[in-house]
């Protein structure tokens, strides 16, 4: 599924990629503080503590701030150590702090693809259910709404096409909140060019069947798929191969041949550190025999 791709990317995220989130977060300041949620002002005084001092353990994260324990997780992130991350978080998944929330459900996702079919499902289902834990404590956080999208997908996978289509476009709508609350992540962008390249896609008689069968299919254009694709790539060039590739598809489906040979060159030159560039890689070399 279009999604699918942007799972698979997520893991070898850079780390200038993090480096830039950071900034951004700097400059706009803590998250948290931005949130207005009237379900807040329900929350015990001693629960409140949890958004500036992380409560203690029996670790060596005593004491520990929740910006340190951040950065260790972001950490071990980017040496995607899912499980110790999960070790580390399941301590606070019954906080109010959103930021150690959506990052334990970023690890439970990860955690899932390696694991069986069953517990694979149930950590989806339990990531799901804390990611929209962390929406009702803070609706306006851009990750929030990033990974509200990507659990939401794959719970969707588990119920069946029918679900899965139907929950397609609230899928774009929460990646087009987290876009509108931080327009500077090129990941998100991507994910939405994805999806609206996918949607655009379908053949006539592919979406008159699944109409059919499933009730209306959403809609989108290759211009649109475009604009998210392009917006990414300004943001950060050459941050994804599969960015650049879907770039070259979109630039051939609007008849701009000369824009997609480009982009198919430039991909034959992108460094293949892992299996999805060196795949992007050998398509590209593909189309660029055909045209």
């Amino acid at each position: 599924m279009f999604v699918q791709r942007f799972f698979r990317f997520v893991q070898s995220y850079r780390i200038s990629q993090r480096a830039r989130i950071i900034i951004y977060q700097t400059f706009k300041g803590p998250v948290n503080k931005y949130c207005t949620n009237k379900s807040l002002m329900n929350v015990p005084v001693i629960s409140l503590s949890l958004w500036g001092i992380v409560k203690k353990n029996d670790s060596n994260d005593n004491s520990m701030t929740t910006k340190k324990l951040v950065a260790k997780i972001d950490a071990l992130y980017d040496n995607k150590e899912y499980e110790k991350i999960h070790d580390i978080s399941t301590k606070y998944k019954d906080s109010q702090d959103v930021e150690i929330l959506w990052r334990h459900c970023r690890a439970l996702y990860y955690m899932s693809k390696t694991a069986s079919d069953v517990e694979g499902k149930k950590m989806i289902y339990e990531a799901y259910n804390l990611i929209m834990k962390a929406q009702s404590i803070c609706d306006n956080h851009w990750a929030v709404h990033k990974w509200i999208a990507i659990l939401l997908d794959s719970k969707s996978s588990y119920e069946g096409m029918k679900e899965r289509l139907k929950q397609l476009y609230t899928v774009k709508q929460h990646m087009m909140e987290a876009i509108k609350l931080n327009p500077h992540d090129a990941t998100t962008l991507y994910m939405l060019g994805n999806w609206c390249y996918s949607v655009s896609d379908l053949a006539w008689y592919q979406r008159k069947i699944a109409s059919a069968i499933f009730g209306q299919v959403p809609t989108s254009t290759f211009e649109e798929a475009l604009k998210y694709l392009e917006a990414a790539e300004e943001i950060d060039p050459m941050f994804y191969s599969q960015n650049l590739l879907l770039l070259a598809k979109t630039y051939l489906k609007l008849q701009r041949k000369d824009d997609a040979i480009k982009y198919l060159k430039i991909i034959g030159d992108f460094p293949a550190r892992t299996d999805e560039d060196q795949k992007a890689k050998q398509e590209a070399t593909k189309i660029l025999g055909t045209i």
